[in-house]
């Protein structure tokens, strides 16, 4: 048997986007230096991913410039200081920012793409915000940005919901649809079904499948395989899985399985021992079983959070039984 895997490694339109900064912005409200920030993108170019989310561009009336950091808002100042120069031509790189659905100020937010280093916003909504969503996109979209729109906790709606929205989705000017499992509670079955409903549902749009997988129950990594193997052709991750709770597809572990040699996979060892790992000695990521709990039972894992952070952290029963009582 081959080990170069060809159906899936050398598929050039597969692309690999990191949400290292964005998604791992959750458990630290975004306070990471612009160092970090900087390795992270300088990082991507030389491993030579395609997409780089720096961020969100989310409401500072919501959230506080003096509590959460630059990265919860991506105002041009912050982005031009850390990135100023930012060309997706010359570094193969594109940029990207995530506005959510109620929580951006999106109208007065995005400024052109001509004035702006971001190349993308990928709009983040729930099923009952979709009329909203499909008004962001249009609007990223006349300013001249590549839009995705991230259906969120698709685990957690009705079939007719999703349809809905993907009935809503199809017309608009978004290059991908992306599937994702905001509550790691996915299992392959799961990711085959809603792959097919999103395919068919996008067929003749040129719309893309993504894949945003979290690892509450340590699937993340399997769970975007299969997605690609069924043809899905944009892929996220994060350096090292870092994101809020069980955190997400690591990205070290996906480059070295598609041996794609576009991608390289020395420099994010690099970031990984030089900035990604030290992170450990100030905030938590990754599996544990409140997290897999939480997965099981199609939860946000924001209570599994909070118990972890509590002085019973260690008390995996009683958590147990008071989530099932919840029920």
């Amino acid at each position: 048997m081959s080990d170069k895997a060809p159906w899936i490694t050398y598929r050039p339109e597969l692309k690999v986007l990191d949400c290292t900064i964005r998604d791992g912005g959750l458990i630290n409200k975004h306070q990471f230096s612009d160092e970090l920030v900087r390795a992270v993108y300088d990082t991507c170019i030389e491993a030579g991913i395609d997409t780089m989310e720096i961020g969100y561009k989310n409401s500072a009336r919501l959230f506080p410039k003096e509590e959460f950091g630059p990265w919860r808002h991506c105002d041009e100042e912050d982005l031009n200081r850390v990135v100023g120069g930012h060309d997706s031509e010359k570094t193969g790189l594109k940029l990207s920012a995530m506005a959510d659905a109620t929580k951006s100020d999106w109208k007065e937010q995005l400024v052109p793409a001509s004035e702006s280093v971001l190349d993308m916003i990928r709009v983040a909504f729930y099923a009952h915000q979709v009329s909203e969503a499909t008004e962001m996109i249009q609007h990223a979209h006349d300013l001249g940005y590549e839009t995705m729109a991230n259906l969120m906790a698709v685990s957690n709606i009705t079939e007719t919901e999703i349809d809905v929205v993907l009935e809503k989705i199809a017309p608009t000017p978004a290059s991908t649809m992306v599937i994702v499992d905001s509550f790691g509670h996915l299992y392959r079955e799961q990711v085959d079904s809603l792959y097919t409903k999103y395919a068919k549902a996008m067929a003749g749009t040129g719309k893309e499948i993504g894949i945003h997988a979290h690892n509450n129950m340590q699937l993340a990594f399997a769970n975007t395989l299969e997605a690609i193997i069924l043809g899905s052709n944009r892929a996220d991750a994060t350096m090292m899985g870092l994101g809020r709770g069980a955190g997400n597809c690591p990205m070290e572990i996906l480059l070295g399985f598609l041996r794609n040699p576009k991608f390289k996979l020395r420099p994010v060892i690099k970031l990984l021992q030089e900035h990604i790992a030290p992170l450990r000695e100030t905030v938590a990521w990754g599996p544990s079983v409140p997290y897999n709990i939480t997965g099981q039972l199609n939860r946000h894992p924001k209570a599994a959070i909070e118990w972890r952070e509590s002085e019973e952290r260690d008390d995996i029963l009683t958590f147990f039984d008071q989530i099932q009582g919840d029920r």
